[in-house]
């Protein structure tokens, strides 16, 4: 007599059966809400403390400039404190990076030692997303899985891996021209320099992110797998 599967076991793949195209789905979530935080967050935390440097450092001076951009960027995290709002970690990330990179600047008050950083910090970036790609462990797979639910079965198709692992060296890679951009416009004077990193770099970003998004697309779709919008648990 066979025994009866509860629905539980019936909706879980057992092991060596094919998982259903049905079940080979990633979901996005609300899309239009994630776009907007997105670029919400793009303004606060790079465009505006990025061009409020560029602009003060150029006609008034270095300690003007550092404090016209950290000032924006207290003042963007002090109010949404204080109107309860969630404090975004990546605005509270980029806060302690411009204030340790001011704290350097200060002490030799070198506004191309300011611009140097980030190029270190670039370079860094792009060792950690190749490297990490190179031990089969790419870090775009856990990035993935901050954003978009992501079953397990998914991420286990060796397409699905293989394509994480392409988006990683892809990123990394776009690190060091960002890198190289930056250095090749400081030869120009701090000028140029900062804008490369308030205009060009925060540009660079945006593309190479939109070029990892649709290399991921279209790897899914050769791998059978479906994009939706919408939360899993209403889809």
């Amino acid at each position: 007599m066979q025994a009866t599967r509860t629905p539980e076991e019936t909706a879980a793949p057992v092991c060596g059966e094919a998982v259903p195209a049905a079940k080979l789905e990633v979901h996005l979530g609300c899309l239009r809400s994630t776009l907007l935080r997105s670029g919400q967050l793009f303004v606060e935390a790079l465009l505006v403390p990025g061009l409020l440097f560029a602009l003060v450092l150029h006609f008034v001076g270095l300690l003007p400039a550092l404090g016209a951009s950290l000032g924006w960027c207290y003042l963007v995290v002090g109010t949404r404190w204080i109107r309860g709002r969630r404090l975004s970690g990546t605005m509270l990330m980029c806060l302690g990076m411009m204030s340790g990179r001011a704290i350097v600047a200060l002490a030799t008050s070198s506004a191309l030692l300011y611009l140097m950083q980030p190029v270190v910090g670039s370079v860094c970036t792009a060792l950690m997303f190749v490297g990490s790609a190179l031990f089969g462990r790419p870090i775009t797979m856990r990035l993935a899985r901050d954003f978009v639910s992501i079953p397990a079965h998914v991420l286990a198709r060796r397409g699905v891996r293989r394509m994480f692992t392409e988006i990683a060296v892809l990123f990394g890679l776009s690190r060091l021209a960002d890198a190289g951009m930056t250095l090749s416009f400081l030869h120009f004077g701090v000028s140029a320099g900062m804008l490369s990193r308030s205009l060009l770099s925060p540009l660079l970003t945006l593309c190479t992110i939109g070029a990892c998004t649709i290399w991921g697309f279209r790897s899914l779709r050769r791998e059978g797998v479906r994009v939706r919008l919408g939360n899993p648990t209403l889809a």
